[in-house]
């Protein structure tokens, strides 16, 4: 599909850049018309190059090397995530601390809205098929208990702030092209949440940067 110009355009600043979500945040902003800071460990390994793209080298879990880049822009995209799946999962404070250091410096250069990437499974939705309820409570809560331990840390301490927050609750995660065709729930359970792209992801948050009625809200988005 052809991905519009926006008519509002803005300075983003997009942390986890090379990841999945981040990457498609990255491109489609750039469509958009908007100016992106790309905040990523090696900014070498997003091969993007655009006028308008910024890339610079940070780490969320050192919080000096990226809060200054904050400064004058108008919203933060989240898509920080740790590496691996199933049989790899780790204890991990990336969620919880990575984030967090994102909005003390977000306070301190008065930004208010951010995205952030969580994950369906962290509550058990009562509106997806009884199988898929069984295999997310005894398979899937169970292998990547550590991540979501700490994705649970990390929408408490978000939803704590002050922050124009919103919190994607993306289902299993495909590499498919953008449609900008999907349903999403906002504050409640999505009925057969199953699936969505990465880009589709990425077109949601984008095509919602000042929509104020996902301003501290979370969102099930699927096809």
């Amino acid at each position: 599909m052809e991905f519009q110009k926006s008519p509002a355009l803005y300075k983003l600043v997009i942390i986890g850049a090379n990841g999945g979500i981040g990457k498609q945040c990255v491109e489609l902003a750039l469509l958009a018309g908007h100016q992106v800071t790309a905040i990523l460990r090696n900014p070498a390994k997003l091969e993007t190059e655009h006028p308008h793209l910024k890339k610079v080298k940070g780490d969320v879990m050192l919080p000096g090397t990226f809060e200054s880049y904050l400064e004058n822009h108008h919203a933060v995209i989240s898509t920080i995530g740790v590496a691996g799946g199933f049989g790899s999962d780790k204890p991990t404070t990336l969620y919880s601390q990575g984030n967090a250091n994102i909005l003390k410096a977000m306070e301190q250069y008065g930004l208010k809205r951010i995205f952030l990437i969580s994950a369906s499974a962290i509550e058990i939705s009562p509106v997806l098929p009884f199988y898929v309820r069984l295999l997310e409570k005894y398979v899937v809560q169970k292998l990547l208990k550590h991540m979501y331990a700490d994705l649970r840390q990390m929408e408490q301490l978000v939803k704590q702030s002050s922050t124009d927050w919103t919190i994607i609750r993306p289902p299993q995660l495909i590499d498919k092209p953008v449609t900008g065709r999907y349903r999403v729930a906002i504050n409640t359970y999505l009925k057969n949440c199953l699936k969505i792209s990465r880009a589709d992801v990425a077109h949601y948050i984008l095509n919602n940067a000042v929509n104020e009625t996902t301003y501290q809200a979370t969102i099930e988005i699927g096809y």
